[in-house]
């Protein structure tokens, strides 16, 4: 089942420059998906509108199988949870605890439950010691972790992750990526949905659309779309490391297979 289906979309801030130009793509249930590009190139426009942030488009953009609308938004966005870029712009509780919570809160889960729940996804995230310290007081990549903590409590069918690692050092954006693999272990059918210009964060996803210029010009599994190392160098976008590494190799008479998906498992093949 398609949870995003999307065709011909465009838009245009101005009336005269679209910044999406036709865009077409689907997201099956399930998969983890990343959307990249450099600045400038539409991603940001795109998730804005996925979220409901714009109106105005053109074309069709349908989530949960429903018509993106005016009267549909409430109920598809009860059903998303979205990840910004900058953790401090979601932090409304004066601990961790209560921040996981807020969500539930409105909700109006009854006491009981919600501290249950808290503590389940405050442990999923790692950050099950940190309920009674205050947000401010915690590292980038912490931030990040409660706050994705707070998206999952609400239990959604899809979380958008929207630039979410652009703000961490490499120990953090490790941490995040491992974290989702969390995720999806532990809930399959979760669909997300990764905004990002990190090429090594996409390959980690199922599936990478490629944007340049509101149009999209590469999609597919990460092996195949970052096979065209010239096109995406001639949209100021690199190849990850592993598959720069991969392709090295192969030049060099060793072809790694492609059940190979990061630099541990590269070591076992080489050393086998």
């Amino acid at each position: 089942m398609n949870i995003i289906d999307i065709k011909n979309l465009s838009f245009s801030y101005d009336g005269e420059h679209p910044a999406l130009n036709g865009v077409s793509f689907t997201v099956e249930e399930g998969k983890y998906v990343a959307i990249i590009g450099h600045n400038g190139s539409g991603k940001s426009t795109l998730a804005k509108v996925m979220m409901g942030l714009l109106s105005g488009f053109e074309g069709d953009v349908e989530i949960f199988q429903t018509p993106l609308s005016g009267k549909t938004l409430f109920a598809i966005r009860s059903r998303i949870g979205i990840v910004f870029q900058n953790p401090d712009n979601q932090f409304v509780g004066s601990t961790v605890a209560d921040d996981i919570a807020f969500g539930l809160e409105n909700k109006r889960i009854p006491h009981t439950d919600m501290e249950r729940i808290v503590k389940e996804y405050a442990d999923e995230a790692g950050m099950k010691d940190f309920l009674e310290r205050e947000p401010q007081s915690l590292s980038g990549g912490q931030k990040q972790r409660v706050a994705i903590a707070g998206v999952l409590a609400m239990n959604p069918d899809m979380v958008i992750f929207d630039e979410a690692t652009a703000m961490l050092d490499p120990k953090g954006k490790r941490e995040i990526a491992e974290l989702i693999a969390k995720m999806k272990e532990k809930k399959p059918e979760l669909t997300i949905l990764s905004i990002t210009h990190d090429v090594e964060e996409a390959s980690h996803s199922d599936q990478v659309i490629v944007l340049n210029d509101g149009r999209v010009v590469l999609s597919g599994p990460p092996e195949e779309v970052f096979s065209h190392e010239v096109e995406l160098q001639r949209i100021n976008l690199d190849v990850p490391f592993l598959y720069a590494l991969k392709k090295e190799l192969h030049l060099r008479g060793v072809d790694v297979p492609s059940s190979v998906k990061d630099l541990s498992s590269l070591e076992a093949f080489l050393w086998r």
